[in-house]
């Protein structure tokens, strides 16, 4: 994929996840939670291709069995703390 129409993906990616989170009454209410303890919030969400493109061999089950997997997150200690400020659950993932 040429470097331009991975912008374009990339994109909208961010368009997207910033449309989920303005529009999420309970992120908009921990937010304004935070900021009425007295505190500037700064949320910041990364998105990146890393690596190379995968070949297109897989099918469409292929690629649905592979969503069914679960992910592991590693999160650091200030992750989890900021993460449970705004009232996310943080229990079930190890921590670095």
């Amino acid at each position: 994929m040429p470097d331009d129409e991975l912008k374009i993906l990339m994109n909208k990616l961010g368009q997207a996840i910033n449309e989920t989170l303005t529009e999420s009454p309970k992120v908009n209410v921990s937010i304004q939670n935070i900021k009425d303890a007295g505190y500037e919030v700064f949320l910041t969400i990364e998105a990146a291709a890393v690596g190379t493109k995968k070949p297109k061999s897989k099918t469409a089950s292929e690629s649905l069995v592979a969503l069914d997997k679960k992910v592991k997150l590693r999160l650091t200690p200030d992750d989890a703390k900021f993460l449970k400020q705004l009232k996310i659950s943080v229990d079930d993932y190890s921590m670095e």
